[in-house]
C-alpha cells in the first residue's frame, strides 16, 4: 500500500492555472519569482567558484616557471595578499575544502582543480536548465494572471456601463 502512496507522490501534478483564484495566481507567481531569485544567485555562486578552480590551474602552472625562492604574493583572501617566497616547485598545497590542504604535485593539482572546474560546469548546465523551466513556467502564470485581470476589468467595466 505505501509503494502506491509513494508513486502518487512522485508524480508531477499538473493544474490548470485559468480555474485557480487570482490571489492563488499570485502566491504562485511570488513562489516562482523566490525560487528565480535563489537560482540565480546559485548560479553565480557556482560560476564564481568555476572561475576561482580556472585561477587556480593558472597560478599552478605559473608557479612551475619559477625557481626555488623566488619572491611572490601569496594570496589570503581574494583582496589580501602577504608577501612570500616559493619553497618548492615539486608540490604545492591544494585546498580540498573546508580549510583541509594536501600535499599534490603540480600536475596532479591541476587535474584536481580541472576536473573540479569541470563538475562545476555540468552543475551549471544542469542549473540552467531548471532556470530556463522556471522561467516558462513564470511566464505562463504571468500570462494567466493578466488575462485574467483583464477579464475581472472588463467585465467591471461592463457592468459599470449597464448600470449607468
Amino acid at each position: 500500500m505505501s509503494s502506491n502512496t509513494s508513486k502518487s507522490q512522485s508524480q508531477p501534478q499538473t493544474v490548470n492555472l485559468a480555474s485557480l483564484p487570482i490571489g492563488q495566481l499570485k502566491q504562485i507567481k511570488d513562489q516562482l519569482t523566490q525560487e528565480l531569485r535563489h537560482l540565480t544567485t546559485s548560479f553565480q555562486q557556482l560560476k564564481t567558484a568555476q572561475a576561482k578552480f580556472r585561477d587556480c590551474i593558472a597560478s599552478v602552472r605559473e608557479g612551475l616557471g619559477r625557481g626555488e625562492g623566488t619572491s611572490m604574493l601569496v594570496p589570503l583572501t581574494p583582496s589580501l595578499y602577504v608577501p612570500g617566497k616559493l619553497a618548492s616547485t615539486e608540490t604545492v598545497l591544494v585546498d580540498v575544502g573546508t580549510g583541509f590542504y594536501v600535499e599534490k604535485t603540480p600536475p596532479a593539482a591541476q587535474d584536481f582543480y580541472k576536473r573540479k572546474a569541470e563538475e562545476l560546469g555540468r552543475n551549471l548546465t544542469d542549473l540552467e536548465k531548471i532556470v530556463q523551466g522556471k522561467q516558462g513556467n513564470l511566464g505562463v502564470v504571468e500570462d494567466v494572471l493578466r488575462q485574467k485581470l483583464i477579464s475581472e476589468n472588463s467585465k467591471g467595466a461592463a457592468g459599470d456601463a449597464s448600470n449607468g
